[in-house]
């Protein structure tokens, strides 16, 4: 039971020899049903949120190839609901502005955020709206944090409640009659008029099945009435008692003002001074910026939490507009590009889907994925979808994928229900998995009910970590005392620990959440033995690959059949896989405006993804980075500053997909006639033969205002949606919901129906949630600027700024339990405790909520039993395990906890390099380790067999 070293070669030969054996056993080439599916489901994969889109790229091309559907990314337990929040307003799951445009509002809310601590060189762009525009700031937390500190306006709100503070905020504009009534009737779903069979009662859409774990509502009626056109039927009064407009009144009627204090614990007079400063924004010459992150995707309802401001900025006019916008502040280098990129079990990449079981062919797949317009002269970009998936499977499997075979359509794994991470380790717990890749994740310290976690890979033949640090996950298998207290002789699991370069160690490309692709070189050699993920999975692929050519086994096609045309086939570069996504030609391209013309050559690069073909004579691995590096070279690299505007648009620096469009969806900048709402921040403009201006429009660039089209092309619908029809799993509108651990024990909007009614819970955790009476107070988790998630606690600079566990409790509450400052607290909840130093605060305050006082407290999550930092607990020792009910993004934010003074004389420290394990007393406060630890792997590791 400890670390060997071992040589490069026997680990890799090793790891494809238990992949392979494990692949063949358990590969499921036809379901019960007899329909093909090739996939297989014993062996997960957990992708890097700082690796780059080209080490991305290459992960999900040869993981596809395998088969493999339980392959995640952080995006999972981050930003998921993102995408789907904004995917489904909007048309794409994206920041719809930039960084650099948020000093354009004049008025900016963070809610479910708290971007001057976690992104403090975004954050001055916040700043600089207030000094350049006088703009007023808004913050809405449960905790006076950093940014609230700079703000016009903070108000607090109980943990979980922000759709009921923000529906009411929708129902406090309808009733003033402030929002931008021109923008609402051209350019949202207001007009649409719903079938009349879609109902709302008791908490409860329509189409409900409480039998069905995994699809609890049939969606049918959440659609529109169609005519006999097959287009959605409107009243451009907006006055029909079906219309989308009317019922958005009537559904968000019942959160008054009274009522969101009441469940929110927002004092009423605050609540409305938001409501003030919001509604000032519905005149066109001003505009209102949302700025959030994990605050509100990490809730059961962490999608409608984004939905809700969406439909708010929508209401106002906001989409579309320099300094509006919805705004997904990414807290990963590269987890923007992930996601793009498709390493979610659900995707492949630039967001086209995964085949389901049920789609035998090529056509039936591509059939529900077309998506036809739901309006006259309506522009679907969608209806590209053969163009995206053709090109993608060529660039995949190359001269293999032909029409005569669907382009190799059989071969993509099939899904019968989405692999996403908590079903994968809850099968992994179960026995169900036996392999684990573990690809710069820390999953340890990143999943919800660490023991669960902890066990689930205690049950695994094989897990192989590719990081650059030791990771808590690599150790999961030693003792580390009370914080991991574990036998390392009961656990059998093989771990294998590949020491991999990081970012600042390879050249590649990364998705900043303004979507900018930005190349970056790197700055120093990797150090010892380390090799990059890039050679790393094409040395598995390549073993993999010529086992399967020697001894057969399960469905080696794909394998044997990938296109990897690289010119070192061990080690492929980062230009050549750049180039590969970006997308070139295979056969000559002729001009559409003069058929006789030659536009691209075979073997040239395309400019953008218009030049797609589905005939096979293109190949593209991202459609929605097509143009990223044409034939002019890398646009990525470029580095141009230039913004004579001063409006933050920069053309010129770096590109942004998609098709370098820095403010996605513009066309709404203007009105319908082609004037820009406000012309002093005018984006786009109708000049008399095409729209032009400072940035690339997000529109058919020669038609003509006055036109049928609208400005929404990603929705078939040709608008924004107020109203989400057909796409999210928990209802067309947001409704409020309790955290699943909620501290009133009902819903006071609906007794029967208290937590989200179509969040999947699985039955051994529903087991595992608790009750106020024992679990009387509101935790959420946050992080902090001094140190990012559990990677900077290796340093010593953060390690001495942050070097200690902590967690924020309010004044009264510390009072009540006689706690003081500074000492040793036990927090517990259903599934576990922390112990840790207890900072009392004034910056969490005592709520009414319901009519009586309620006490929240502030965990920060950055603490385990590895690194610099004196050793913790892992705040997800606390944390439930269950998710949103459309993307399983955990509930990180909202749970239920006990708070006692720790009574014990000892409290577990981390060691020093050799001094083992043993709990000492606490040294005095700032002192940290002065030994520096082997962190920084230069070494391969295995367990049991050191390099």
């Amino acid at each position: 039971s400890a670390w060997q070293r071992v040589p490069w070669d026997w680990a890799m030969e090793r790891i494809a020899k238990l992949v392979k054996e494990d692949r063949d056993r358990n590969f499921i080439a036809r379901n019960e049903q007899g329909q093909t599916v090739n996939r297989w489901t014993s062996l997960g994969f957990l992708a890097a949120s700082a690796a780059s889109n080209e080490t991305g790229y290459l992960t999900n091309k040869i993981c596809r190839a395998l088969g493999i559907v339980m392959i995640d990314s952080q995006a999972r337990i981050c930003h998921a609901p993102s995408v789907a929040a904004l995917a489904s307003s909007f048309g794409r799951g994206a920041m719809t502005n930039t960084w650099m445009d948020i000093k354009n509002a004049d008025v900016i809310i963070a809610m479910g955020g708290n971007p001057a601590e976690a992104h403090p060189v975004g954050f001055k762009w916040a700043v600089e709206a207030k000094a350049r525009n006088k703009a007023k700031l808004i913050v809405v937390d449960p905790r006076f944090n950093r940014t609230a500190s700079v703000a016009d306006l903070y108000v607090p709100i109980r943990a979980g409640t922000d759709i009921a503070f923000l529906n009411g905020v929708i129902r406090f504009l309808l009733e003033r009659g402030a929002i931008n009534e021109d923008y609402v009737t051209a350019y949202t779903n207001a007009t649409f008029i719903v079938r009349d069979d879609f109902q709302f009662e008791d908490g409860l859409f329509s189409g409900y099945d409480a039998t069905n774990p995994e699809v609890r509502y049939d969606r049918t009626t959440w659609t529109y009435e169609l005519d006999d056109d097959g287009y959605a039927k409107v009243d451009p009064t907006m006055q029909h008692p079906r219309c989308v407009f009317s019922l958005l009144k009537a559904h968000v009627e019942r959160y008054t003002p009274e009522l969101v204090t009441a469940i929110t614990g927002t004092p009423t007079d605050a609540f409305l001074k938001v409501c003030e400063l919001i509604a000032s924004t519905a005149v066109t010459n001003r505009t209102l910026t949302s700025l959030y992150a994990l605050g509100w995707t990490h809730h059961s309802v962490g999608v409608q939490n984004i939905r809700v401001m969406a439909m708010i900025q929508l209401l106002l006019g906001n989409i579309g507009m320099s300094g509006g916008g919805v705004n997904a502040l990414r807290g990963h280098s590269n987890i923007q590009g992930l996601s793009d990129l498709g390493l979610l079990t659900e995707m492949l990449p630039g967001y086209l889907t995964l085949p389901r079981d049920n789609e035998a062919t090529r056509a039936a797949y591509l059939a529900k994925r077309t998506l036809k317009p739901l309006r006259p002269g309506q522009w679907s970009y969608w209806s590209n979808t053969p163009k995206f998936h053709t090109s993608l499977m060529k660039a995949w499997y190359g001269e293999a994928a032909t029409r005569d075979n669907d382009y190799c359509y059989e071969w993509l794994p099939k899904l019968d229900k989405p692999y996403d991470s908590l079903r994968m380790f809850d099968l992994m717990a179960q026995g169900k998995v036996n392999g684990f890749v573990c690809q710069g994740f820390n999953p340890l310290a990143s999943y919800p009910n660490r023991d669960k976690v902890a066990s689930a890979l205690a049950k695994l033949k094989f897990m192989v970590v590719m990081d650059p640090l030791a990771t808590d996950t690599s150790e999961f298998w030693q003792h580390y005392g009370e914080h991991n207290d574990v036998d390392p002789s009961e656990i059998q699991t093989e771990v294998f620990r590949l020491p991999t370069t990081c970012f600042a160690e390879e050249d590649g490309s990364l998705v900043n959440s303004s979507r900018w692709l930005q190349w970056h070189w790197k700055g120093a050699e990797p150090p010892g033995e380390a090799r990059t993920d890039i050679e790393i999975m094409s040395d598995f692929y390549l073993r993999l690959k010529e086992l399967y050519a020697t001894e057969g086994g399960a469905f080696p096609d794909p394998i044997l059949q990938l296109h990897w045309p690289y010119r070192k086939a061990e080690d492929p570069t980062p230009d050549e896989l750049a180039r590969e996504f970006s997308g070139y030609a295979l056969a000559d391209l002729s001009d559409p405006a003069d058929p006789a013309r030659t536009a691209v050559k075979a073997g040239q690069q395309l400019a953008g993804f218009a030049q797609l073909k589905d005939d096979g004579s293109t190949a593209c691995g991202n459609w929605i980075f097509s143009g990223c590096w044409t034939e002019a070279g890398n646009q990525m690299a470029r580095r141009d500053t230039a913004d004579p505007t001063g409006m933050g648009i920069a053309p010129g620096w770096a590109w942004s997909w998609p098709a370098n469009r820095r403010i996605l969806y513009n066309r709404a900048s203007c009105d319908p006639s082609g004037k820009p709402w406000n012309p002093k921040r005018a984006i786009i403009e109708w000049n008399g033969r095409q729209w032009s201006g400072l940035d690339v429009p997000d529109y058919k660039a020669d038609v003509p205002p006055g036109a049928e089209m609208m400005p929404f092309i990603m929705n078939p619908e040709g608008v924004g949606r107020l109203f989400c029809a057909d796409r999210l799993a928990d209802g067309p509108f947001p409704e409020h919901y309790e955290p699943f651990e909620t501290p009133l024990g009902t819903n006071p909007l609906h007794p029967k129906v208290i937590s989200n009614p179509a969040a999947r819970v699985f039955a051994n955790d529903r087991n595992m949630l608790g009750s106020s009476e024992e679990f009387p107070y509101v935790a959420t988790t946050y992080r902090l600027t001094e140190l990012f998630n559990t990677w900077t606690d290796h340093v010593h600079i953060n390690a001495s700024l942050q070097p200690e566990q902590f967690v924020e409790i309010g004044e009264d509450l510390a009072r009540e339990l006689g706690i003081a400052n500074g000492e040793i607290v036990v927090v517990r909840s259903k599934r576990g405790f922390i112990k840790a130093v207890a900072m009392v605060t004034k910056r969490i305050k005592t709520l009414t909520v319901a009519g009586k006082p309620l006490h929240q407290i502030g965990i920060p999550v950055h603490w385990g039993f590895m690194g610099l930092t004196r050793k913790g607990y892992f705040c997800n020792n606390l944390t439930p395990y269950l998710g949103d009910a459309n993307t399983q993004t955990p509930e990180f934010k909202a749970f239920l906890v006990n708070v006692e003074k720790d009574m014990s004389e000892f409290m577990p420290h981390s060691h020093e390099p050799g001094q083992g394990h043993e709990e000492r007393k606490r040294p005095e406060a700032g002192l940290i380790p002065a030994t520096r630890p082997a962190s920084w792997l230069t070494r391969l590791l295995t367990r049991r067999t050191e390099v």
